[in-house]
């Protein structure tokens, strides 16, 4: 096969190329209007061929509570938005992928069910250090901890000693270490079901001293460590300063931090605009993309976290905290880019690339490369379009993006040089 287009992105620019396919893999980059001998010739014309977005945040939750999400409803949504590898995180799923037993729980459910790739991180929770080197073992892409509440009790919180001894033992393997940094300390319970108390309840300094603690860990076993969701920019300097130190640490930040403020909340009752760490000020926004333009932030990913509408109803007290984005990521982040003066080259990095090489999955997945793997979208990058609930593939229309005009739109997706459709053929990786 063969794809064409005036605006291939390719690592570092975007030219006119004609990218060339053969068994599934990427075998040559050439001129535009090159002579290839092939089967399927496909020419976009002026709309763009990206590289699959790799989403390393997003919360499937199949086994266990599979009606707030599932793997072929999740998967679909993640094609139709340009995804075309996730890697799904281990907790809100029943049981939690704490162990090798509950991971091969996790991989018979996604088996044959999944329309892009799919990998999963494992989970580092009170008492089960003994169980880490195993997952690592059976392909696990990294481990996730909570410095604070996550949600559900399955999945508890590490305190100081808990998560000294597991990035301990992360370190020992040369693993990844993914972090939800909110200190409990500085968290409080709303004073009230508006925004602004719920705002107030989750303070920047709440996020910069977990943030603080996750650095000082880090540089004190050697262990890679990623923050994940970051929303408060008062994290960006002691970030910077520990990677100016030679700090294993990186960061990322999601489409819902970058594009929404807390003034396009509509009142209590717009709780699908409902996430832990919150949505924060428009400054804070700005900041934002000023350290992801700095490189401080490296990696732009969804958190899809979705729920039953029964979980998102009532107030910002009581519902749900978890916005569900995966369809419209790419294009939302595309928006607000392109009105700041960024390229498409700048959001594939950031959103294919840079989360590949987070995996672990250089050379394979994130590039328009010989080597990786055909991946492909068909995104135009100037077709606007105002979001309705009721063409999203998430299992639930919930979004904060309803009635919201965003540009760019993935047209066709290929996973490993074959048109993704109505039939899922997405593989399971490992690390």
């Amino acid at each position: 096969m063969v794809v064409r287009s005036r605006r291939v992105v390719l690592p570092g620019e975007e030219r006119a190329a004609a990218v060339v396919v053969r068994d599934g893999t990427i075998l040559a980059v050439v001129a535009y209007d090159a002579d290839v001998d092939c089967v399927d010739d496909v020419d976009l014309g002026d709309v763009a061929l990206l590289p699959g977005i790799v989403d390393t945040h997003v919360h499937i939750n199949e086994p266990g509570r599979t009606e707030w999400e599932g793997f072929a409803t999740a998967t679909r949504a993640a094609a139709a938005g340009g995804v075309t590898t996730l890697i799904d995180m281990p907790l809100n799923s029943l049981p939690p992928t704490t162990d090798a037993a509950a991971l091969a729980v996790k991989r018979d459910a996604a088996r044959g069910a999944v329309f892009v790739d799919v990998g999963f991180w494992g989970g580092a929770v009170p008492g089960n250090v003994a169980d880490l080197r195993p997952l690592h073992d059976d392909g696990v892409f990294g481990f996730k901890c909570f410095a604070s509440d996550s949600g559900v009790p399955e999945f508890p919180p590490l305190d100081e000693p808990g998560m000294q001894a597991a990035f301990a033992e992360i370190a020992a393997v040369d693993g990844l270490v993914i972090v939800h940094a909110e200190d409990p300390a500085v968290l409080t319970d709303p004073t009230g079901g508006d925004y602004a108390a719920f705002l107030a309840s989750r303070p920047p300094s709440a996020e910069r001293r977990a943030v603080e603690r996750v650095i000082a860990l880090a540089e004190q076993t050697g262990v890679r460590a990623h923050v994940l969701h970051l929303s408060a920019a008062d994290c960006l300097a002691p970030l910077a300063d520990a990677r100016a130190r030679g700090v294993r640490v990186t960061a990322e930040t999601c489409p819902h931090y970058l594009t929404l403020t807390a003034d396009d909340v509509p009142g209590p009752a717009g709780t699908a605009f409902k996430c832990c760490p919150p949505i924060r000020d428009g400054a804070n926004r700005d900041a934002l993309w000023r350290g992801l333009a700095g490189g401080v932030i490296s990696c732009v990913v969804t958190d899809h976290s979705p729920s039953t509408p029964e979980l998102k109803r009532g107030d910002f007290a009581t519902a749900w905290g978890g916005v569900a984005s995966l369809q419209l990521g790419l294009s939302a982040v595309w928006t607000e880019a392109r009105a700041r003066g960024h390229a498409l080259t700048d959001v594939t990095a950031w959103m294919a690339a840079n989360t590949a090489d987070l995996a672990g999955l250089t050379g394979r997945k994130g590039r328009i490369a010989p080597g990786h793997d055909a991946d492909l979208v068909a995104f135009d990058p100037d077709a606007a379009f105002t979001v309705d609930p009721g063409a999203l593939h998430h299992r639930h229309p919930i979004t904060p993006y309803a009635a919201r005009t965003l540009t760019g739109r993935a047209t066709r997706t290929w996973l490993r040089g074959t048109p993704i459709g109505a039939r899922p053929h997405g593989t399971l990786l490992c690390r």
